[in-house]
């Protein structure tokens, strides 16, 4: 309520079409959801895929078969996300989410045979793959070396669960980088590793977000680190 020419305003009324006068239009409140469940699980199944492949299992090395889950889930999905945390007021969250999104579309789109990206760094002749493409790769990921850090100096006041998360995204990436940049496959493989503890620390914060507040039996717990 405000107070506007001696007048008392009701400013859900201005806000809402449907006003509760309106039998035939009942008012409805408007609640959201909270969107953090679904960025940190379309975030935690990217990070998954894309480590699983770094290991080639069962002899796979072509990276097609993640670019779908890049795109819809780890980037439209986890965009989503990030946008209902505009909306919620989550500076965090909606930085966090829709940057990694744009993280996920990014990476899908370097392996997109119509982007032209790597036929940009292919041999005209043979088709086979140029040293410098590694080096560009490398490239890439040094830039969200850094937008990584600063996330994780942003989560230090969020949860344990989450802020482990940040600190192993950066050892990942860091990995990958020095990896492609020095051509040194330890350093990939170990990249692999820190994902997969990426992932499982990003799943298991989904999860407590999606299985918490009453809506099942199960509350994991998270490790708050906000000041009390």
């Amino acid at each position: 309520m405000s107070i506007s020419d001696g007048r008392v305003t009701d400013i859900e009324k201005q806000a809402t079409i449907s006003p509760r006068e309106q039998i035939s239009m009942p008012y409805v409140p408007r609640a959201f959801a909270n969107p953090a469940p679904l960025g940190l699980l379309s975030f935690a199944t990217s990070i998954w895929m894309i480590s699983l492949l770094g290991l080639e299992p069962r002899g796979l090395k072509v990276p097609n078969i993640i670019l779908p889950n890049l795109v819809f889930f780890g980037g439209a999905a986890q965009f989503i996300a990030g946008i209902m945390e505009f909306v919620a007021g989550n500076t965090l969250g909606a930085t966090l989410f829709t940057s990694y999104a744009a993280f996920n579309l990014a990476y899908a789109l370097i392996f997109l045979p119509g982007s032209g990206i790597m036929a940009a760094y292919s041999d005209p002749s043979t088709g086979k793959l140029l040293a410098e493409f590694d080096q560009a790769i490398a490239m890439f990921v040094w830039a969200w070396f850094i937008i990584s850090m600063i996330f994780t100096v942003a989560t230090v006041r969020s949860s344990w669960a989450l802020f482990g998360a940040l600190i192993f995204v950066d050892f990942t990436l860091i990995l990958l980088a020095v990896g492609y940049m020095l051509d040194q496959e330890a350093c990939l493989k170990a990249a692999s590793a820190t994902g997969f503890v990426t992932a499982a620390l990003a799943y298991w914060a989904g999860t407590a977000g999606l299985w918490g507040d009453g809506i099942t039996p199960f509350n994991l717990p998270v490790g708050s680190l906000k000041r009390e």
